[in-house]
């Protein structure tokens, strides 16, 4: 269900769009982590499992787990949604306004559907696991947190994150270099 406003997102984002950020999303040494590519997420619908709803787009992903900022776009380039974060505020802003949120589980949830471990993309993105928890290593990725990271085509850019339990989420990431 909550897949659903990820898709009704991008559809809305021809008729309204946020103005590209020119501040930057964290200080110091976290600053300088810039990934930038296409975004895809697919929720299995638990009522049929051969159903999936979800969407995609362009992100950038700035700073890091304790301060920074993810930026999600339209195919065609239109802005549509901004997390950002810090220690002590977590917000989301699109056409609609801004809202405050308790966490980055419950800002992924919202903005993309179900809760995405934001700390952990990080590293992932980058083909490695998180250090903040244990992982296990596979012969094409890792598995943690629950979900199984596929590194297969990671000289591409191409980056797989399946979620193990249900509802099955998946996001893909194709990294520019």
């Amino acid at each position: 269900m909550k897949a659903a406003l990820f898709c009704a997102a991008l559809l809305l984002a021809g008729c309204a769009s946020l103005e590209p950020s020119t501040r930057p999303a964290a200080s110091g040494a976290q600053a300088e982590q810039r990934i930038i590519g296409k975004i895809s997420v697919q929720v299995q619908d638990e009522r049929d499992p051969e159903q999936h709803k979800g969407g995609n787009g362009s992100f950038e992903l700035l700073g890091g787990p304790a301060a920074g900022q993810f930026e999600l776009s339209t195919p065609l380039g239109g802005l549509i949604a901004r997390a950002s974060w810090t220690v002590r505020e977590v917000q989301l802003t699109t056409p609609q306004g801004t809202r405050n949120f308790a966490d980055l589980d419950s800002l992924s949830r919202e903005m993309l559907g179900e809760a995405i471990p934001v700390a952990a993309l990080f590293d992932w993105m980058q083909g490695r696991p998180w250090s903040g928890a244990p992982s296990k290593p596979l012969t094409d990725g890792f598995e943690q947190l629950g979900w199984r990271i596929e590194l297969s085509r990671f000289s591409d850019g191409i980056i797989s994150a399946t979620r193990s339990y249900a509802p099955i989420v998946t996001l893909r990431a194709r990294i520019e270099k």
